[in-house]
């Protein structure tokens, strides 16, 4: 299988551009990171006003099996149940073969 773009896009309670915000994508940039089977890991923000998501992280991942194992690695699962659900209001996920 080719690789696969990972991306979650999501809103936040915290405003935009706050502090909380900042140190909500400094966290998850620095977790992401930090999980060995991340590739190519970007914090995105929205510019267009066709879409009404502030915020995405995009990652790559070489195969099926490195994106099951980053799922399941306990830090995530950690960050999502301490940090994702109570400061996320919104998010969307889709995931894509990577074509060269």
């Amino acid at each position: 299988m080719s690789t696969i773009r990972h991306l979650v896009l999501f809103n936040l309670k915290h405003e935009e551009g706050s502090a909380e915000a900042e140190k909500f994508l400094s966290d998850g940039r620095e977790l992401l990171a930090s999980i060995p089977q991340v590739q190519k890991l970007q914090v995105l923000r929205q510019i267009s006003l066709e879409n009404d998501y502030q915020y995405a992280f995009s990652m790559e991942f070489s195969s099926q099996s490195d994106y099951d194992e980053y799922a399941a690695v306990p830090r995530h699962i950690e960050f999502v149940e301490q940090r994702w659900l109570p400061e996320v209001v919104r998010s969307f996920e889709a995931d894509f073969e990577v074509h060269s």
